[in-house]
């Protein structure tokens, strides 16, 4: 798996795109997503197993409701999958609380950027539950994986990202706004 510190794998996919169900037909529901799409912007690129599914509808209505405020931070929020853009589709088309989702949803259907990242579970063929937080300049500074069948929190994956963009020492349970350790008065 890549580690924080590495590189973000180039990559360029199929995606859902980011319009409200209403907005979508067959001519624009389908857009290319690359790595230079959101040149200049921190991402926030999550993979989950598989579209109508039970837990993964509940990961991406969360980091759908904080899209707000991840957009307040200059980051792109970026879902992804193993399946498929139209099978992506269709799930928003019938899944309510995703039916309006504000972030597009990648089809890794050759399993490239799974393998790649090293996420792709062997056992079941589908990506892991992996959260990865990139730097504007493509570097992973945070990466988490849960398992297949626990759902991860998106308010903790916002506070990790507010604690990166400080460029400070943060402490345990830190929360934006709070003091960050200031090394010249911890030592006094």
């Amino acid at each position: 798996m890549l580690r924080v510190g590495e590189k973000f794998p180039e990559f360029k996919l199929k995606a859902t795109s980011a319009k409200k169900l209403a907005e979508l037909n067959i001519d624009n529901v389908f857009i290319d997503v690359h790595n230079k799409t959101y040149k200049g912007k921190w991402l926030v690129v999550f993979f989950y197993p598989k579209d109508f599914t039970f837990v993964c509808p509940t990961e991406i209505a969360a980091f759908g409701d904080l899209i707000e405020d991840f957009k307040d931070r200059n980051t792109q929020v970026l879902g992804g999958s193993t399946d498929s853009e139209f099978v992506h589709w269709a799930w928003r088309k019938h899944q309510d609380e995703l039916t309006d989702l504000p972030f597009p949803l990648l089809a890794d259907i050759k399993r490239e950027l799974t393998s790649e990242l090293g996420i792709l579970d062997m056992v079941e063929g589908v990506a892991q539950r992996a959260t990865f937080i990139v730097d504007p300049t493509g570097i992973i500074r945070h990466v988490s994986v849960n398992d297949l069948s626990v759902g991860r929190n998106p308010k903790e994956t916002l506070r990790i990202l507010d604690a990166l963009q400080t460029n400070e020492l943060c402490p345990c349970n830190w929360s934006k706004g709070e003091e960050t350790i200031n090394l010249h008065t911890a030592t006094k």
